[in-house]
């Protein structure tokens, strides 16, 4: 790219590209004032890079708004000081007349527009919400660039937006210029949207929860990508996340914010391992680990839970919770063997059955049994109207006995939710068998299967979208109890209410709605309408990937609670290895529609036979900053020895 392109702009190494003091946002309510904000002060050097750590409602967004000067137009109100590539998007100063109201200055509108996206851009969380789905993605990379850059032509414009979409890892790009968003992965989509933010080189990109919904392999290529490119160009990063995992090894240094405060603020490392706070504490241990057993993490909770009820010390209750643990369920579980696996990576299928098999069967009977099920889907295209068969389901098969949990892990696009829908008959099999409590309900009619259907339950991954929002929470989960048949409303609003209470909500709340409650609330009502009719199977597909890792936590400990109870049986989803262990008895791993392998939750961490499952657990993130530094090398080297001089692109 030449330079008068794209003028070369100089940055004092002296000088912070972000300066930012006493920062406060308020927000006024009907309630009164919320100080999202308060007293926020940090500076980012050129090249440097910050993390930005909190929960749900720690004002992180609200601080990265305030950066981009997104604020105006709003009811918000900003005091401090805000300086970003030399431009004071905000400054207060003492007023004599006044002292208790400060004046408080903004740049003007035209030079905040002309410093977003030439000196400071932003990754947004979603990157579906902030692409257009009707313009493709050369047409907003270069929008992008000719806004800060008027003089250049639409030729060098097209050119400099194939140039950027290279530079994130797209391959193809003077092809895929030409694409729509729809057309890229979950993952291509995210990288897209980086590539808009560095069309004009900025001094700053500022990362708003760029990996949430991205499962293990594309969060490492999107971090590793990340890394690369503030070296690169010099760039200053602002990583905003929840996990503190994630920022471990991209960060120079950590800021954790709770209700609009910094509580610590200091080098990663002395953050990560001698944390001062406790809140900081919380958050760590609030991060799943892939080095945490189940057996290991549910005697905890049990310790927790009777020390709670007792008194006595949580380390002998873990040792007996432990002890415990070694029950013939157990037992049984542990003396399983490795699952057969066939020449293609998939588990052998067992043999079907003759006619009347179910009606012989023991007591050892499997709750779920899946014989090789597959399904298919026609893809259109071609020049005259064509198609092809795609199988996102391969010949899958597996046993699930009462009382287990069983893990089902891997990338996007690997089949698992399909999977899962077919079990749950959301989806009716294209090939193969599933059968529930010994009945082939494969091919079964929809009036033949209501009355299985309070038997099985299934948690979504997105609450609110599963919610209906026009509908009160008791009426959402009392619905299940009427279609089965439940007139009586004086028990439905019992029922409704004692089970809101045991999954930690007020029984009081029956009659709010779905937009009353956060994120994790919400969680907990969709599994309090999971159980209402009292199931035998659970299926969670993704119930924790969208919550921050204390909510996350909240919601694990509460599923396993649950089982223990209720004598629940799970099929837990996920992209996080770390939070498929610490739930499951078993692990399988999927990949392009087959599960690749299929142990014991312990062997498949400790000792993997696949080398995709070897590829998931490199990609995992680590709370050791040292360690996943060491990570993103070997990535590195492995990109080098395949070719790639770029991450490998999702798909």
């Amino acid at each position: 790219m030449s330079t008068s392109e794209s003028p070369q702009r100089t940055t004092d190494p002296s000088e912070p590209v972000v300066r930012v003091n006493d920062l406060a946002v308020t927000f006024p309510t009907m309630d009164g004032d919320v100080r999202a904000v308060d007293r926020l002060s940090f500076e980012v050097a050129p090249g440097g890079a910050l993390g930005i750590v909190g929960e749900s409602g720690s004002g992180k967004s609200a601080t990265s708004l305030a950066l981009m000067g997104l604020h105006r137009g709003t009811r918000a109100r900003i005091t401090g000081d805000i300086t970003v590539a030399g431009t004071e998007v905000v400054r207060t100063e003492p007023d004599d007349t006044h002292p208790r109201e400060p004046r408080v200055t903004h740049a003007s509108d035209a030079k905040v527009r002309a410093m977003r996206g030439n000196d400071i851009a932003m990754v947004f969380q979603d990157p579906m919400s902030s692409l257009h789905p009707q313009y493709t993605i050369g047409d907003q990379l270069i929008e992008a660039y000719r806004t800060h850059r008027p003089e250049a032509g639409s030729a060098a414009a097209r050119r400099r937006a194939a140039e950027a979409l290279d530079r994130v890892g797209i391959p193809e790009p003077a092809k895929r210029v030409r694409s729509y968003p729809h057309e890229f992965s979950g993952g291509m989509r995210q990288r897209a949207l980086i590539a808009v933010g560095l069309m004009c080189e900025p001094k700053v990109l500022l990362a708003d929860e760029p990996t949430t919904a991205l499962d293990v392999t594309v969060q490492a290529q999107i971090l590793d990508l990340l890394d690369d490119l503030r070296h690169e160009m010099g760039m200053a990063l602002i990583l905003v996340s929840h996990d503190l995992a994630v920022v471990a090894g991209s960060v120079d240094e950590v800021l954790v914010m709770r209700d609009g405060v910094a509580v610590e603020h200091r080098e990663v490392r002395q953050v990560l391992s001698r944390p001062e706070h406790p809140y900081t504490r919380s958050l760590l241990d609030a991060v799943p680990r892939v080095d945490v057993s189940n057996a290991e993490r549910r005697a905890r909770v049990r310790a927790e839970r009777r020390e709670h009820a007792s008194g006595s010390g949580t380390e002998e209750a873990v040792r007996e919770a432990l002890k415990a643990a070694d029950t013939p369920r157990f037992g049984a579980l542990r003396r399983r063997p490795r699952e057969r696996v066939g020449q293609d990576g998939a588990p052998a299928a067992r043999p079907a059955e003759g006619p009347g098999h179910e009606a012989h069967e023991s007591a050892e009977t499997p709750l779920v049994r899946v014989e090789d099920v597959r399904m298919r889907f026609r893809v259109r295209g071609g020049t005259f109207g064509g198609g092809s068969d795609f199988y996102a389901v391969d010949g899958v098969s597996f046993e699930l006995h009462k009382g287990e949990t069983l893990g089902v892990v891997g990338e996007s696009g690997s089949g698992k939710s399909t999977l899962v829908r077919m079990i749950t008959r959301l989806l009716q099999p294209t090939e193969g068998r599933v059968v529930f409590q010994g009945h082939d309900i494969t091919r079964l009619p929809e009036r033949r299967l209501r009355p299985l259907r309070r038997d099985m339950q299934m948690i979504f991954q997105n609450p609110y979208s599963s919610l209906n929002p026009r509908m009160t929470i008791g009426d959402s989960i009392g619905t299940a109890l009427r279609v089965q048949g439940v007139r009586d409303t004086a028990l439905i609003r019992t029922r409704v209410q004692e089970l809101l209470e045991r999954v930690g909500l007020e029984p009081r709340h029956y009659n709010r709605f779905p937009h009353a409650f956060s994120g994790g609330q919400r969680q907990r009502i969709a599994i309090a309408r999971a159980l209402i009719l009292r199931p035998k199977l659970v299926v969670c597909d993704e119930p924790v990937s969208a919550l921050d890792v204390s909510t996350q936590e909240q919601m694990l400990r509460l599923l396993s609670e649950l089982q223990d109870d209720l004598e629940l049986t799970y099929i837990f989803v996920a992209h996080d290895l770390a939070v498929v262990r610490q739930v499951s008895d078993r692990v399988a791993v999927m990949r392009k529609g087959r599960i690749v392998e299929m142990s014991r939750g312990d062997d498949v961490y400790e000792d993997p036979s696949h080398p995709y499952t070897r590829q998931l657990l490199a990609a995992a993130p680590v709370l050791d900053p040292d360690e996943a530094r060491e990570h993103r090398a070997q990535r590195a080297e492995l990109r080098r020895q395949t070719g790639s001089g770029q991450p490998a692109p999702s798909s």
